[in-house]
C-alpha cells in the first residue's frame, strides 16, 4: 500500500542511493554503492560554476570486495561529483578498511577509520547499508554451509554407536566431541524472525520456540 496522499507540495531535492551485490566467478562477492544528490532548482557553486537543475551535486561510488567470512580484500571509492573540489582527495583513506570484517563493531571501526576530517560523510553513511547488502548477498552461500555442517552433524551422530562399539573385540574408537548444529545466523533480528512466531515455525521449526 502506497503512503497517504499528501498536500500539495513543491520538489525541491532528489537523493537516490543504489546498493547492489553481486557474486564473483572467482569466489568473492562484490558489494556495491552508489549515491547521488540532485536539486529541482539552479545553484551557483564556487568551484562548478553554476549547477542546473537535475545535475548531480554529489555522484559517489563505493565497491568492497569480501570473502565468505566478510573480510574486505579490496576497497573502490569514486567521486564523480561534488560540491568541493578537494572532496576527492580522501578517496584514497577507504584503503584503511582493507582486512576489516563486516560484523560487530563495524559502524565505530568505519568511524575510527575514517570518521570526521579523515573521509567523506556520504560514503561512511552509506558503508552501513552495504554491510546490511553484503549479508543479503551471501545468505544463499552461507544457508548452503549451515546446512551442509548440519547434515555432517547427522551423518556423524549416525556412525557413533558403531565406531563407538568397535568390531572383533578391538577398543571402542576415541571420537571427538560432536559439534551443535547452528541455527540460523538471523533468528531473532527482527519481530518477523523471532523464534518463537510463525514465520519461523513455518521454516525452520527446528529452531522454534514457541508454544
Amino acid at each position: 500500500m502506497p503512503l497517504s496522499q499528501p498536500v500539495n507540495r513543491r520538489h525541491i531535492h532528489t537523493r537516490q542511493i543504489d546498493l547492489r551485490g553481486y557474486e564473483r566467478e572467482d569466489g568473492l562477492w562484490d558489494i556495491e554503492a552508489h549515491l547521488t544528490d540532485v536539486k529541482t532548482y539552479p545553484i551557483e557553486n564556487r568551484w562548478r560554476g553554476r549547477i542546473d537543475p537535475g545535475t548531480p551535486i554529489h555522484d559517489m561510488w563505493i565497491r568492497l570486495t569480501i570473502d565468505i567470512s566478510f573480510e574486505i580484500k579490496t576497497i573502490e571509492a569514486v567521486m564523480d561529483h561534488t560540491p568541493y573540489s578537494i572532496c576527492g582527495d580522501v578517496a584514497i583513506n577507504f584503503q584503511r578498511l582493507v582486512g576489516l570484517k563486516i560484523a560487530p563493531g563495524w559502524t565505530k571501526a568505519i568511524r575510527q577509520r575514517v570518521g570526521g576530517v579523515h573521509g567523506c560523510t556520504h560514503l561512511v553513511e552509506m558503508m552501513r547499508p552495504l554491510g546490511t547488502v553484503a549479508f543479503q548477498t551471501l545468505y544463499p552461500a552461507l544457508e548452503r554451509r549451515r546446512r551442509e555442517a548440519n547434515d555432517r552433524v547427522a551423518a556423524m551422530a549416525d556412525t557413533e554407536p558403531m565406531a563407538r562399539t568397535g568390531t572383533n573385540d578391538t577398543a571402542p574408537a576415541a571420537l571427538p566431541p560432536r559439534p551443535a548444529p547452528k541455527p540460523p545466523a538471523h533468528l531473532n533480528t527482527c519481530h518477523a524472525l523471532a523464534a518463537d512466531g510463525e514465520v519461523v515455525r513455518q521454516h525452520y521449526p527446528e529452531w522454534y520456540t514457541g508454544g
